[in-house]
């Protein structure tokens, strides 16, 4: 895009302000404005400036909001034979190449004292394997147990692009094929005031942002990855988010049962921990299966009891799922009558006054506009929920300390090693509180299940007190 390009179109667009600073700009800079406005979807924005910036009512809560069934972690006597048919057919689907794995990737580690990618965070108990990592050895690992490698399709963002190919390149894949590993960036959105003017945070750069994990979809569809998954014969995507090192990144019964099922976008869910967790909820919303956040589910509702005292709205969402890639081409083809929705949240966004002075906001001055991943779940046929164990699959690393932190993550690491190793008959010792009394961690590169540990344990390792090892 040229200066004159650049002219008529936000002339066109009311955002003509976004030059304003040109005069006094060296060519650097300007080049960097012209590739930030070349990234901004206009037409788009007029759309939603109307919509979301200048309006602010808060998003309608469905008028029937009531339990989902969930599909047990373990099946119960009637769907034994189902569950078993469900984990041969995801096996096959593995095997004849039509899974890939999926991973958002775009944030940085910024909660987490951390400057880099969170994808390059440590985090493993005693090697201290970053994130990046342990999904390697997993996916090394299941491609080696199924006869086949999956495709990894990696989104990342404007902010930690180059490191994370960076990362990857010097550690030369972490043994995984380079044409397996495919990398590309999340689109991003426009901050703006509420006037519906697009916000300069500095006065050569527009205030950009990533346009949230619902966004993968389209990064999908702009980026080419589509296209590349069609032409290596894959139709299921298993989806899964960075911050997660417990996540089973490749699951045959989960993929299973989504093809089984029929369903275009499947997840997973975990009992919630207390009432009031911070996770979205699972729930049937005006007929259709959706998840309500943990900010919007009425409080009433959150605390509301079945006959039996068990928790009405039970199912937290973890951000796991299993997506067919048709229902993705369905989603994002140019003028689709179906898309995800935007959601409008008021942040403090630093910016620059009249005489391109920084200016840092001590309370919100605009609006941010994202899309969530979980939206897409009423729009699909057939969705299905399936429940797994927390204590398997569920740990994110989000906070520097306290919950959801490195330490409690650390800590999960070590107590699910220790399960898998004492249902392979090593002795683990624990401690009075029961915690295990070693530090134990499990490559991903060896086993993905305790069941896998079991086959492919060569040694019983003999384990004392205040030991550290890792089982490889």
């Amino acid at each position: 895009m040229d200066l004159d390009a650049a002219r008529r179109l936000l002339a066109t667009h009311g955002q003509a302000h976004l030059l304003d600073f040109w005069p006094r700009l060296d060519e650097a800079r300007r080049a960097a404005l012209l590739a930030d406005i070349a990234q901004i979807d206009l037409p788009l924005c007029d759309r939603l400036v109307a919509s979301h910036v200048r309006r602010s009512e808060p998003a309608a809560l469905p008028a029937r909001i009531e339990p989902v069934e969930i599909w047990p972690a373990t099946p119960d006597a009637a769907r034994q034979d189902v569950y078993r048919r469900a984990r041969e057919l995801g096996e096959e689907a593995v095997r004849a190449g039509r899974v890939a794995a999926f991973m958002v990737a775009g944030g940085q580690g910024t909660r987490l004292g951390f400057d880099g990618p969170k994808g390059m965070f440590s985090v493993s108990p005693v090697r201290g394997a970053t994130l990046f990592q342990l999904f390697a050895e997993g996916l090394a690992r299941a491609g080696e147990r199924w006869g086949r490698p999956i495709p990894w399709y990696i989104m990342t963002s404007d902010a930690n692009h180059d490191d994370t190919v960076r990362y990857f390149s010097a550690n030369r894949h972490f043994g995984l094929s380079e044409d397996d590993v495919r990398f590309f960036q999340q689109g991003m959105m426009p901050a703006f005031f509420p006037d519906g003017r697009i916000v300069l945070a500095e006065p050569h750069r527009v205030a950009l942002s990533p346009d949230g994990h619902g966004g993968s979809l389209r990064a999908l569809a702009a980026s080419g990855a589509l296209d590349d998954m069609r032409r290596r014969g894959v139709e299921v995507l298993s989806y899964f988010q960075v911050d997660n090192p417990l996540v089973q990144m490749v699951d045959p019964l989960f993929i299973g049962l989504h093809l089984l099922t029929g369903s275009e976008m499947s997840s997973k869910a975990v009992t919630k921990a207390h009432d009031l967790e911070r996770v979205g909820n699972f729930c049937r919303a005006d007929g259709k299966v959706a998840v309500i956040e943990y900010s919007d589910l009425p409080e009433s509702l959150a605390r509301a009891r079945n006959a039996d005292g068990g928790r009405r709205f039970d199912a937290g969402s973890l951000a796991i799922h299993v997506l067919s890639r048709e229902f993705i081409e369905r989603l994002t083809t140019p003028g689709s009558a179906v898309e995800l929705p935007w959601h409008r949240a008021e942040k403090k966004v630093p910016t620059i006054d009249a005489d391109g002075r920084p200016v840092s906001p001590d309370r919100p001055n605009a609006i941010k506009l994202e899309m969530f991943i979980f939206d897409a779940i009423p729009l699909a046929r057939n969705p299905l929920v399936l429940y797994t164990r927390r204590e398997e699959e569920f740990s994110p690393v989000k906070n520097a300390e306290g919950d959801d932190s490195p330490a409690t993550a650390r800590r999960d690491m070590i107590r699910r090693a220790a399960r898998w190793l004492e249902a392979a008959g090593v002795a683990v010792p624990r401690g009075a509180d029961g915690e295990p009394a070693a530090k134990v961690e499990v490559s991903p590169r060896l086993a993905l299940d305790a069941d896998d540990l079991r086959a492919r344990l060569r040694k019983r390792p003999e384990l004392r007190p205040g030991d550290a090892v890792v089982i490889e």
